[in-house]
């Protein structure tokens, strides 16, 4: 089994500790005490900031699928409330076996969806009221009524669906506007669209095969931050997309959603 390696850098630079984990790791999202939360092949987990002696302190919260040792978590992110919401999906892409899971500051874990393939973009409204999910093989972006008080989801329907040709919608993020920014894998490009209507409103070429997702940050959450992957690439695909495997920012005039903390 591969170990998933977190590198904590200080700043100006300094090169940080390495804290090394058994497992893939999915997702990550920064915690208020310091440090991140973590969706890994084995579970929940949290994981201290780095000192500057020593190695990083990996603690295990929570284990939703000991049952399903094929499964492992692919993305997540937390809501305003501080809940960290994570999917899980099997490693070989094929059995709907994975579920989302919403991880309460508290250590508790509630199954929010079951049945999935391969869990993917998170989002939420800029009221936080509809919550947004993608399962990459149905091809579908689906919308939920958000309950922030209580982290329950309700009234399922379809919002945004991606043609074939287009590639598949992986990595996903929204804007202060309530658009929808889909990374599409195999697609070589980033699209906003609205979600009201399902409709393509942008389409943003990138020199990279695969679009894995996508965040906005800096200063004034304008810039869009865009990752990619090497993953099943011939030699042909990547003579034409050297880059992929890549981080890229494009400034917008856009304003996005902020990222949110665990609250544990």
């Amino acid at each position: 089994m591969p170990a998933a390696c977190i590198s904590s850098a200080r700043r100006m630079g300094q090169i940080g500790r390495l804290a090394c984990l058994a497992g893939y790791l999915g997702c990550a999202a920064p915690r208020r005490l310091g440090g991140l939360v973590l969706g890994l092949q084995s579970g929940f987990a949290t994981i201290d900031s780095v000192p500057l002696s020593g190695k990083a302190k990996v603690r295990i919260i929570a284990n939703p699928e000991p049952h399903l040792p094929g499964n492992r978590f692919n993305d997540g992110k937390c809501d305003p409330a501080g809940r960290f919401l994570a999917g899980s999906m099997d490693e070989a892409e094929i059995k709907p076996s994975g579920s989302l899971y919403s991880l309460n500051p508290d250590g508790m874990v509630k199954t929010l969806l079951r049945g999935t393939c391969i869990a993917n973009g998170l989002a939420w409204s800029p009221d936080y009221k509809t919550f947004y999910f993608i399962d990459t093989p149905t091809r579908t972006v689906m919308a939920y009524d958000y309950d922030l008080g209580t982290g329950a989801l309700a009234n399922a329907r379809p919002a945004i669906t991606v043609p074939t040709e287009m590639g598949w919608p992986d990595g996903m993020t929204s804007d202060a506007q309530g658009r929808l920014w889909v990374a599409l894998w195999g697609g070589a490009k980033l699209t906003r669209w609205n979600p009201a209507s399902g409709q393509l409103l942008e389409e943003i070429p990138l020199p990279a095969f695969n679009v894995s997702s996508c965040v906005f940050g800096g200063p004034h959450l304008t810039d869009l931050y865009i990752t990619t992957a090497r993953k099943g690439m011939d030699a042909g695909q990547l003579a034409k997309y050297p880059y992929s495997g890549g981080l890229f920012r494009i400034r917008t005039n856009i304003q996005g959603l902020p990222t949110f903390a665990f609250g544990g």
